[in-house]
């Protein structure tokens, strides 16, 4: 199916704009084959094909290839590091920040939540950008498992949700509104700049190299001078004075 899988990768990028020449080749195969095997199509032309026509398949498909895997307060600890430079990030009570292939949410909520503690929220403006519709719809509805919410402190989710049936809650229309979320390619769409704060967790290892390589640079020009980019525990950026940056701490890099 390889040579089937390449015709895919060229119409793909004609269908979607996104080219999967950038992501790594074994697993995002394997993976889409597996999707197009499971859904009884003969080959990926058939399943384009299909997928053009529906956009349930097309939601399924991008939702596969993105890998839509989100939490609240991810990694804890990294969490409890940002919050003790968030003060040198500020500038006059203000922060711009950027949540980069947010998912379903959980990252960009549970930067407002962190932040409602060490500053007003209206102080905060956030851009939460994802290439997948359907996550994106996730996102701006805000609406989550009870389960979802365990890791929440119960004085923010007292503060900040409201329930809407006996098993979800609704992320209050306060920190909703601090949050333009947007549909972004990050390979082919440009950056916007002066960013204090950009986080960037558990995408870039699906990457290849080269394309990696690019969006380092398109971070690093997007973030103000002094500005932090926060990126995930399996992601390190070699030779990070390349990009005009340097680490501070682990899985934190300031633009120098």
């Amino acid at each position: 199916m390889a040579q089937d899988y390449d015709w895919f990768i060229e119409n793909f990028c004609r269908v979607t704009g996104i080219d999967l020449e950038k992501y790594k080749r074994p697993q995002m195969e394997r993976r889409l084959t597996a999707l197009c095997t499971k859904r009884g199509f003969q080959n990926f032309g058939e399943y384009l094909d299909a997928a053009s026509k529906d956009s349930r398949l097309m939601d399924e498909l991008l939702d596969r290839m993105t890998i839509n895997v989100s939490e609240f307060f991810r990694n804890r600890s990294r969490w409890d590091a940002l919050a003790q430079l968030i003060p040198t990030l500020m500038r006059n009570n203000h922060l711009k920040a950027w949540s980069a292939a947010c998912s379903t949410g959980q990252e960009p909520y549970t930067l407002m939540l962190l932040l409602s503690k060490l500053m007003t929220v209206s102080g905060v403006s956030l851009l939460a950008t994802d290439i997948d519709d359907r996550a994106l719809r996730v996102a701006k509805e805000g609406i989550y498992n009870e389960e979802e919410l365990m890791p929440i402190e119960q004085d923010l989710k007292s503060k900040y949700f409201r329930s809407v049936n006996s098993t979800q809650q609704q992320v209050s229309d306060e920190l909703r509104s601090q949050i333009e979320f947007k549909k972004h390619n990050l390979l082919e769409q440009p950056f916007d700049s002066d960013y204090d704060l950009i986080i960037c967790r558990n995408v870039l290892i699906y990457f290849t190299d080269p394309a990696k390589d690019i969006l380092y640079h398109k971070f690093a020009q997007s973030l103000r001078s002094g500005g932090v980019l926060f990126v995930g525990s399996t992601e390190q950026i070699f030779h990070a004075e390349t990009y005009r940056l340097k680490q501070i701490q682990p899985f934190f890099y300031q633009k120098i």
